[in-house]
C-alpha cells in the first residue's frame, strides 16, 4: 500500500510539474506575443532619423514589418508591370513580321473575344480556389505560355526567322492574344489581392509606392527591350515569362511569411488570443456574378464610373494631340513625309518620358502623402477637377503645346492619384466585388470607354478644330458628371468605411443561407421515409425558421 501510495504521489506531483509547466509555456507564449507587440510599438516610438522623418511625412508612420510588406508587395508588382510593358513593347513586331502589319486591327477584335472567354474562366476559378492561389495558376500558366512562345520564336519555320508573312500562321495571333490578356487580368488580380490583405489606414500610407514600383517597371521593361538586337526577341520573350515566374515566387512567399489576412485585424485576432473565425462556406456562385454586382449596387456602378469615364476624355485628348503633332510636323518638313515620319515619332517618344517621369516623381512623394492630409473624400474630387481645368484649357487654347501640357498632366496624375483613389473605393466591399466585380470593370468597362472615346474621334477626324471644339465640349459635359459622382462616392465611402458596412456582404449572406437551405432540403428529401419519432417537431422548426 505505501508503494502503490508512493506511486500516485509521483504521479501526482509529476502531473502538477507536467501542469506547471504547461502553464509556463503558456505564460511564456503570451508574453513572447506581448513582447512582440511592445517591441513594434517601441519601434515607433523610436527617435528618427533624417530619413525616417522624411519617409514618415511622405507614407505615415510605419513599422519594420508594414515596410517589409510594402516593399514585398512593391516589386510583385515591379514584375507584373515590368513584364507586361516589356512584352507590350514587341507585341506589334512580332505579329506584323508572322502575319503582316494588316493584321494587326484584326487582332485586337479578336483580342477583345479571347479576353471576355478568360474572364469567364477567371470567374469560376475565383469560386474555386483561395484568392492567392490564383496568381499561382494565372502567373504559372502565363510563364509557361511565354516560355513556349519565346521558343517557338527560335524556330526557322515557325517563328520570326521565317519573313514570309502569312496570316493564317498561328504563333502571331497567340502571342498578340497572351500578352493583351494577361495585360487585363493579370494587374486586376494584384489589386484584387491588395485590396484583401491591407485594410483601409494601411492602404492610404502604401498604395503610393506600389505605384511608384509599377512606373519603375513601365520604364525598365521597355528599356530592356532596346536591347533587342543582343538579347533578341526570343530571349525578351523568355524575360517576360521569367518576370511572370518571378511574380508567383514574391506572392507565394509574402503569404508565407505574412498570410492573407489584413495586417491590423490579424495582429489584433492574435493578440487578443480569439480563437480563429471559422470561415465561410462560399457559395456557388454564375460566372457573370460580377456583372450582377455592377447591376445590383449604386456604389459599385459609382466605381465603374470613377474607372472608366475619363478614360473617354483621355482618348479624345490624345486623339487630338497626335492630329495636331502630325500636321505640325508634316509643314515643318514639306516633301519629305521620312523625316516629318521621325520628328513625330521622336515627339511621342518624349511624351512618353515625360508621362512615365513624372507619374514616378508623383506617386513617390505625392500620392500617399496627398490621400492621407486630405483623405479620400476630397482627393477622389482633384482628379476630375484637374480634368475640367485641362479641358477648359484646350477649349480656349487649342494650340499643340496646350494640349501636350494637359494631356501630360492627365496622363501622370490618371497612374499616380486616380487609380490609386478607385482602388481605395473596394475597401469597404465583399471579396467578390473586389475580384469579380472589378475584373468586369477593368476589363470591359475601360476598354468600352476607350471604344466610346473613339468614336468621337472618329466623327469629327476630319478636321482638328472641330475634334478640339465639339471634343472639348463633350468632355467638360462628361467631366462635371464624374466631378457629381465622385462628390457622391467620397461621401459613401466615408459612411460605409465609418460605420463598416460591407458592399456586397448581404448578397453572399443570402446565397450562403439559401444554399444552406437547399442542402437542409435535400437531406430531408433522401430520407428514404424512414420514420422518425422527432420528424413532425424538426419539420415545423424549418417551417418557422423559413
Amino acid at each position: 500500500m505505501a508503494a502503490v501510495g508512493g506511486r500516485v504521489e509521483a504521479n501526482a506531483s509529476r502531473g502538477g510539474a507536467e501542469a506547471a509547466a504547461g502553464g509556463k509555456l503558456q505564460e511564456e507564449k503570451w508574453s513572447k506575443m506581448g513582447m512582440d507587440q511592445s517591441c513594434e510599438e517601441a519601434e515607433l516610438d523610436e527617435p528618427d532619423g533624417v530619413f525616417e522623418r522624411v519617409f514618415t511625412n511622405l507614407y505615415g508612420k510605419m513599422t519594420w514589418t508594414e515596410k517589409l510588406r510594402l516593399f514585398w508587395l512593391s516589386g510583385t508588382l515591379f514584375f507584373i508591370i515590368g513584364g507586361y510593358w516589356l512584352l507590350r513593347s514587341i507585341k506589334d513586331p512580332v505579329i506584323a513580321t508572322i502575319n503582316g502589319v494588316e493584321c494587326i486591327p484584326k487582332a485586337k477584335m479578336l483580342s477583345v473575344l479571347v479576353v471576355t472567354v478568360l474572364v469567364f474562366v477567371y470567374n469560376k476559378l475565383i469560386d474555386t480556389f483561395p484568392n492567392h492561389q490564383l496568381f499561382y495558376i494565372v502567373g504559372g500558366t502565363y510563364c509557361g505560355l511565354f516560355t513556349l512562345i519565346g521558343l517557338m520564336l527560335s524556330s526557322p519555320t515557325y517563328g520570326i526567322y521565317n519573313t514570309n508573312a502569312d496570316p493564317y500562321r498561328p504563333l502571331g495571333w497567340i502571342s498578340y492574344c497572351a500578352i493583351e490578356s494577361f495585360g487585363s487580368i493579370g494587374v486586376s488580380l494584384f489589386w484584387a489581392f491588395a485590396n484583401t490583405v491591407y485594410d483601409l489606414e494601411s492602404a492610404k500610407k502604401s498604395y503610393g509606392l506600389m505605384v511608384a514600383c509599377a512606373q519603375l517597371g513601365s520604364i525598365a521593361g521597355p528599356t530592356l527591350v532596346t536591347q533587342a538586337s543582343s538579347i533578341g526577341v526570343p530571349g525578351l520573350y523568355l524575360c517576360g515569362a521569367g518576370c511572370m515566374g518571378l511574380m508567383v515566387v514574391m506572392v507565394w512567399s509574402y503569404v508565407a511569411r505574412f498570410g492573407t489576412t489584413a495586417g491590423n485585424a490579424a495582429k489584433a485576432d492574435a493578440l487578443s488570443g480569439a480563437p480563429p473565425k471559422p470561415k465561410k462556406k462560399k457559395p456557388k456562385a454564375g460566372m457573370m456574378e460580377g456583372l450582377w454586382l455592377v447591376w445590383e449596387y449604386t456604389y459599385i456602378q459609382g466605381v465603374a464610373a470613377c474607372s472608366c469615364i475619363f478614360m473617354i476624355e483621355v482618348t479624345i485628348l490624345d486623339y487630338a494631340m497626335k492630329v495636331l503633332a502630325k500636321g505640325n510636323f508634316e509643314s515643318a518638313h514639306p516633301g519629305d513625309p521620312v523625316a516629318a515620319t521621325q520628328a513625330f515619332a521622336a515627339f511621342m517618344g518624349v511624351f512618353g518620358q515625360c508621362t512615365n517621369g513624372m507619374s514616378f516623381a508623383f506617386s513617390l512623394v505625392g500620392t500617399s502623402f496627398v490621400i492621407r492630409r486630405f483623405g479620400l473624400r476630397s482627393t477622389i474630387m482633384l482628379f476630375p477637377l484637374l480634368c475640367l481645368v485641362a479641358m477648359i484649357l484646350v477649349f480656349m487654347f487649342p494650340t499643340l503645346e496646350m494640349v501636350f501640357a494637359m494631356m501630360l498632366v492627365l496622363k501622370a496624375l490618371s497612374y499616380a492619384l486616380n487609380n490609386p483613389c478607385k482602388e481605395l473605393l473596394y475597401q469597404p466591399t465583399s471579396d467578390a466585388v473586389k475580384f469579380k466585380a472589378k475584373s468586369w470593370i477593368d476589363i470591359f468597362g475601360q476598354r468600352g470607354s476607350k471604344a466610346l472615346g473613339s468614336i468621337v474621334t472618329n466623327q469629327f477626324s476630319d478636321s482638328a478644330p472641330d475634334l478640339l471644339n465639339y471634343g472639348s465640349g463633350i468632355a467638360i459635359g462628361l467631366t462635371v458628371w464624374l466631378l457629381y459622382i465622385s462628390r457622391y462616392m467620397g461621401k459613401a465611402f466615408e459612411e460605409y468605411t465609418t460605420t463598416n458596412f460591407v458592399v456586397g456582404a448581404d448578397k453572399e449572406e443570402r446565397e450562403a443561407a439559401a444554399e444552406e437551405l437547399a442542402e437542409a432540403q435535400a437531406a430531408d428529401d433522401t430520407s428514404c421515409g424512414v420514420d422518425d419519432p422527432d420528424a413532425p417537431e424538426s419539420k415545423k422548426k424549418q417551417e418557422v425558421a423559413v
